[in-house]
């Protein structure tokens, strides 16, 4: 039995905790989005500076082997898989998400994720003194993996570890240095420092060097605590990681709310993706996450990036000058990002989503517009940058990161990693798809291409507005119960335990007894 004076000090630390960033915590998301998603952003961008020559390399080396000139045909080849096999690799990365996560967990898989980076980055590295283009593809296709997994299981991680009030800003992070990663490449990129015929095999190979901080980090820090109690059954050492996160003794709400989230999924066990496909419990949760994927992909971001050397060259940006414009608009990316993590969780992830998917529907339709008429009206071509500059302010503080924070809020432990596999899987193919579609769509359509982007957009707006939840400072339970009415089914859970729970005042009493119960 607690005394009154003991019970109001354990409260105060619990509050306290959950009002603010542990230290703990604070280096657990900087090391796994560093060593982690800092490299998807790194290698979205990091050949596109160096690509004519990465593409001499080619041809010189086919030269020294043949005695003849590579076709031009074949060298197109050649760079079109150079850069699409990392959104392929991408996508093969997301399938082994479900099988990883569940048997080396959230910590492990991040750790043995990195042998694919060091390797790649070795193979890069050394590229040109080995005279070898083919390496480069198969290191790409590496990278890809890496990424694919990355891109699921750090949000996944981060998100199991943050308290309820900080999850939506702490599962931004990993995008924010996605975002960083970009800058950094972009950076480096320019050809006064590694984006020259020199310096672009260490441009590639510099990949490494996050991985290895990783690999020697982040052993340290605690595994999820979610994991460790739901799927591995430990509760002793998923409260001994739930208190070194915290930075408080006192963990019992957090520890009853994941066993409260335990008991509701005995029945149903862990999902695999099929089990997860037909299940009707998860029916509206899938098919939002799916929407929301394909929503990122296919709102015309890779367009907007394709067109911008050309729109600000024609506002009269001199072409030497515009790999600079790239980085400021690149620094902008990644300024709005950090905006969305101050942000979030005051004004939620809908309207995140909602002004982030608006601000991208009106960019796409005015710059077709601008684009249209900039040769007859002068000042079109300063609408249309513009347009860019607020297309990449709506991308990114609503349509890119968001979706991955609603993965982790939208299912519980059963079927979050299924649940990931399947959202990675559709951003990944989608980012694919329009690499290899946009350059056919944008002969066949020119300009009116940004009207599909625009059309989709419009499209995701209406569908979040109808049918995706406010998630904010809500327990994993709580958004599981919101979700179970619109999919019309009953949770597994003792109801009338689960309020009193959270609607009591003075509930440590009865906690006591459901404690005792459940153990």
């Amino acid at each position: 039995m607690r005394l009154k004076g003991e019970k109001q000090e354990s409260s105060d630390c619990d509050e306290g905790s959950q009002g603010k960033i542990t230290l703990l915590l604070a280096l657990v998301a900087l090391i796994s989005a560093f060593g982690s998603s800092f490299q998807y952003g790194y290698n979205v961008s990091v050949i596109n500076s160096p690509a004519p020559y990465m593409q001499d390399f080619y041809n010189q080396t086919y030269f020294n082997r043949s005695g003849v000139p590579m076709d031009s045909g074949f060298q197109t080849l050649l760079w079109s898989l150079t850069v699409s096999m990392y959104p392929l690799g991408g996508f093969f990365g997301s399938l082994m998400v479900w099988p990883l996560v569940n048997n080396c967990g959230r910590k492990g898989t991040l750790l043995i994720n990195n042998v694919f980076s060091i390797a790649a980055a070795i193979l890069m590295g050394t590229s040109e003194l080995a005279k070898t283009f083919e390496v480069i593809i198969l290191s790409r296709v590496l990278m890809g993996i890496y990424a694919g997994l990355a891109s699921n299981v750090v949000p996944m991680f981060l998100g199991e570890m943050s308290p309820k009030n900080l999850r939506g800003a702490i599962g931004i992070v990993p995008q924010l240095f996605i975002t960083l990663g970009i800058l950094v490449a972009q950076i480096l990129g320019l050809n006064s420092i590694l984006g020259n015929a020199e310096g672009w095999p260490v441009l590639l190979g510099l990949t490494g060097i996050p991985s290895l901080i990783q690999l020697l980090m982040l052993p340290f820090f605690p595994e999820s605590p979610r994991y460790l109690l739901i799927q591995k059954g430990n509760e002793e050492q998923a409260r001994q990681a739930l208190q070194k996160l915290r930075g408080c003794d006192d963990v019992d709400d957090e520890m009853q709310e994941m066993r409260q989230e335990d008991q509701s999924e005995k029945e149903e066990g862990h999902f695999s993706v099929l089990s997860l496909c037909t299940f009707r419990g998860l029916r509206w949760q899938l098919i939002s996450i799916i929407v929301m994927m394909m929503g990122q992909q296919l709102s015309g971001v890779n367009a907007v990036f394709y067109y911008a050397d050309r729109i600000f060259q024609s506002a009269g940006v001199d072409s030497n000058d515009v790999q600079y414009v790239t980085v400021s608009i690149g620094a902008i990316n990644v300024i709005m990002t950090l905006l969305a993590v101050f942000i979030v969780e005051s004004l939620g992830r809908r309207i995140l989503l909602l002004a982030g998917f608006g601000l991208c529907c009106v960019s796409c339709a005015v710059l077709t517009l601008a684009l249209n008429l900039q040769t007859t009206v002068s000042w079109m071509s300063y609408l249309s940058i513009v347009c860019v500059v607020v297309y990449i302010i709506g991308h990114a503080i609503g349509a890119s990161p968001i979706p991955f924070v609603m993965i982790t809020e939208m299912f519980l432990q059963s079927s979050r990693p299924a649940a990931f596999m399947v959202g990675g899987s559709v951003h990944w193919l989608c980012n694919f798809t329009v690499g290899l579609v946009f350059l056919y769509m944008e002969a066949g359509l020119g300009l009116y291409s940004f009207l599909i982007f625009c059309a989709i957009c419009l499209a995701t707006i209406v569908y979040v507005f109808f049918i995706v939840p406010e998630t904010k400072n809500k327990t994993f339970m709580e958004i599981n119960r919101i979700m179970a009415k619109r999919n019309k089914v009953e949770i597994q859970e003792d109801k009338e335990e689960f309020e009193d729970f959270h609607a009591v005042p003075g509930w440590q009493a009865e906690k006591k007894e459901i404690s005792s119960s459940d153990l």
